[in-house]
């Protein structure tokens, strides 16, 4: 059987190459310890050359071969290198590979030695080579450097299971089946008989199983077809309900050799069609963010958990049904959480406005393959991204990768992201970046403006605001509540337009840039959440569109301070909501109740309050300021407050671990924020303190220990060791010390 082991640890690393590092005996460099995943270099949050990170670089490790594995196939399978890989074993290159978002396998079986030491030497290229998609032309994000993904040890029998492709029919129906492409990699020409099976299971209870027998005539990949019947019993994937099954598919054969491939996988119905998009029959409004998978200080290079842990904020924290992942395909991890908690994925090629040579696209059409044949089995994945985001046409080459698309996975529409109006259209949906709105009236477009046609089509709005109006946390009140505001438009023009099957906003996270772009920084402030996830006022507007049941939110757009705003007060005074109704306490004294304004927001569900004045209230300007309190109402019962203090002075520093317990496999991670607050427990947001980050015990600080403040706040994430134990952590600013927390690594 099949034997797969991870290559997290053990790695040696240096900002360099030279010939010589492929001797097996080769020791004149200061090596670096690494785990992946693993940045090449880390970089400053803001404010730094993206330059720094480009450039050729070597990894390097020993592996441990078992003898037992003589006779068997034995591959390396890197998950994800940026943006160009030269894998050599004992010297002999067994592999490379030009892309950074898609997987690859090495075979090194013919260069391994049974007898004696085995040396893998990985060489590197960082650097925007025009060969390689997305580069070639200025790009608005940063693609960092490194082996920022996992690689493993796979060993296999001579004749194994390449791939399996798992195609659930009439899932609507009592007459469900499962159709499974089973990819079989032959490496011999004569003829050899054997048998599949498909396992279909849940919760350890097989729920069907099948049977074939193959004949394997012809070397190379043989696809063999197996059904799997009778499964009315089935239950289905769907947004609340994600119900998921474990598929093994075996192989036996007469010489004799074994293999099994083990996957999970969905039954649903997902389409988009002129009139919205249908998951499962019901008509639902996709409501989405993008989001690029960087993080501060290493990029990429994030593991397993913060992936998930993303996929985590988007569904429960913004309560999103859809995630578009621009402009690349991203972490399995990140996918995988999808498919656990029912969270809709748009995924989508490598590239930005660019189109290359014959040679470029010839590679990014390989990089379609490479995508479909990773994912196809995620039942999460909804649609696939054929199209360079916001390129020009080509009918040519968008006509061959809606091909590949199509012939790989007939199960799935295509789309195609553009933001020029009257664009051929060879995709299934026209996805469309819709950058009308900027403050005034027009917030979306018709379609048929869009596309110049004059019938309606597959159609969703995959980005909006963004560029049009980038914000920071800790930006002026106004600009907070404006930057609010518009994307609450956007939700409610779309939810008053049928033929708009959603809208996948722009964006969920700030992100590092190329100098051409963003604030002069290097960072895009276009998300809805700062680089370390802490969300802005915008974030409300999505988390308030949640039933009530499942979370009451009451989130006041508002410092509640006198002299913030233009002129001075709180007015208008908007609140993210999804409570009937709120009330308002000044001093202690209640000065009315407020409704949600569904003349203004008629398209969504929970409309905001916006109190655009009230009489008397606080005074003129240099009068009294009182405390304030809000109050939400549902069912005629209160069920959430908020309280402001007159005069807020720092109070405390809090400190607060998203996980408390990790393993110890040196690459681990958990988020740990650190705000100031008020005696209310508000963040004060214009403080400038500094905070030193104290760690103690096998663990340590991604990025620098001593940073400031943004906003009143900051995040950092802690990384395990190798070696179990207790990782304290606290911090320490000019004025305070916070608690101490405790973290287990086993």
């Amino acid at each position: 059987m099949r034997k797969v082991i991870g290559l997290l640890q053990g790695w040696q690393y240096c900002d360099n190459f030279s010939e010589a590092f492929l001797q097996n005996d080769f020791d004149g460099y200061a090596w670096q310890e690494v785990t992946l995943p693993h940045a090449n270099k880390e970089i400053p949050y803001n404010y730094f050359d993206e330059r720094d990170y480009q450039f050729v670089s070597t990894y390097r490790r020993e592996l441990d071969i078992d003898p037992s594995d003589q006779g068997k196939r034995l591959f390396l399978d890197f998950e994800g290198v940026m943006a160009a890989a030269e894998v050599y074993l004992n010297q002999v290159l067994v592999g490379s590979h030009r892309g950074g978002y898609t997987p690859f396998s090495c075979e090194i079986t013919h260069a391994v030695n049974f007898g004696g030491e085995n040396q893998l030497v990985v060489v590197v290229d960082s650097t925007e080579r025009p060969d390689i998609p997305p580069f070639g032309h200025v790009m608005d994000y940063l693609c960092y450097g490194g082996i920022y993904r996992e690689v493993n040890f796979r060993a296999v029998d001579p004749i194994f299971i390449e791939n399996v492709f798992a195609k659930p029919k009439n899932v609507l129906t009592e007459a469900r089946e499962l159709e499974v492409d089973v990819y079989i990699n032959n490496p011999l020409n004569n003829a050899v008989t054997g048998e599949l099976q498909a396992v279909l299971s849940r919760g350890g209870k097989v729920v069907a199983q099948a049977f074939r027998s193959v004949e394997l005539t012809t070397r190379g990949i043989i696809v063999e077809t197996m059904r799997l019947t009778d499964l009315a019993e089935v239950e289905l994937w769907d947004l609340d309900t994600p119900n998921l099954y474990q598929l093994i598919v075996s192989l036996r054969t007469n010489l004799p050799t074994e293999d099994s491939y083990t996957d999970r996988i969905g039954f649903r119905e997902a389409v988009v069609r002129p009139d919205g998009f249908f998951l499962n029959g019901r008509r639902v409004k996709i409501r989405g963010l993008n989001r690029h998978q960087a993080w501060p200080y290493v990029g990429y290079a994030m593991p397993k958990r913060a992936q998930r842990d993303d996929a985590d904020i988007l569904k429960y924290q913004l309560h999103l049904n859809t995630v578009r992942t621009s402009h690349y395909p991203q972490s399995r991890h990140f996918l995988d959480r999808c498919d656990e908690i029912g969270l809709l994925v748009i995924e989508e090629i490598p590239g930005w406005q660019h189109i290359g040579d014959a040679e470029w696209k010839k590679l990014a059409c390989s990089h379609v393959r490479e995508m479909i044949q990773r994912d196809w089995n995620h039942p999460s994945v909804i649609l696939w991204g054929v199209r360079i985001n916001e390129s020009r046409d080509d009918h040519d080459f968008y006509t061959e990768t809606n091909r590949i698309a199509r012939e790989l996975d007939p199960t799935r529409q295509t789309c195609g992201v553009r933001f020029h109006g009257h664009s051929e259209f060879l995709e299934d949906v026209y996805t469309m970046n819709d950058f009308a709105h900027s403050g005034g009236d027009l917030v979306l477009r018709d379609q048929r403006v869009v596309t110049g046609l004059d019938h309606y089509v597959p159609y969703i709005v995959t980005e909006y605001n963004g560029h049009m109006y980038p914000t920071k946390r800790f930006d002026h009140e106004e600009r907070l509540m404006e930057h609010a505001l518009r994307h609450m438009r956007v939700l409610s023009a779309a939810g008053l337009d049928p033929h708009i099957a959603g809208t996948v906003g722009w964006c969920a996270f700030d992100y590092n840039t190329h100098y051409q772009f963003g604030s002069g920084d290097r960072i895009c402030y276009h998300g809805v959440m700062d680089m370390f996830r802490i969300p802005k006022f915008a974030a409300d507007a999505y988390r308030s569109q949640v039933d009530p049941e499942t979370e009451v939110v009451l989130s006041p757009v508002t410092l509640w301070a006198r002299g913030e705003r233009s002129i001075g007060g709180v007015f208008p005074l908007v609140v993210f909501t999804n409570c009937d109704c709120v009330e308002i306490k000044v001093d202690g004294q209640s000065v009315g109740k407020f409704f949600p304004d569904r003349l203004q927001f008629p398209g969504v569900k929970y409309p905001p309050v916006v109190i655009r004045h009230a009489p008397g209230i606080l005074g003129e300007w240099g009068s009294q300021w009182y405390d304030g309190e809000i109050i939400g109402y549902v069912n005629g019962k209160a069920a959430a407050v908020k309280k402001f203090i007159k005069n807020p002075v720092a109070s405390k520093l809090e400190i607060k671990a998203d996980h408390q317990l990790l393993d110890a496999d040196g690459s681990d991670v958990t988020r740990v924020v650190f705000r100031i607050v008020d005696q209310v427990g508000n963040v004060v947001p214009y403080i400038n303190d500094f905070i030193s980050i104290e760690v103690d015990g096998p663990g340590e600080v991604v990025g620098p220990k001593q940073v400031v403040l943004i906003g009143g706040c900051i995040a950092a994430w802690i990384k395990t060791k190798t070696k179990p134990g207790t990782i304290k952590v606290w911090a320490v600013s000019s004025r305070f010390v916070s608690e101490e927390i405790e973290i287990i690594s086993q």
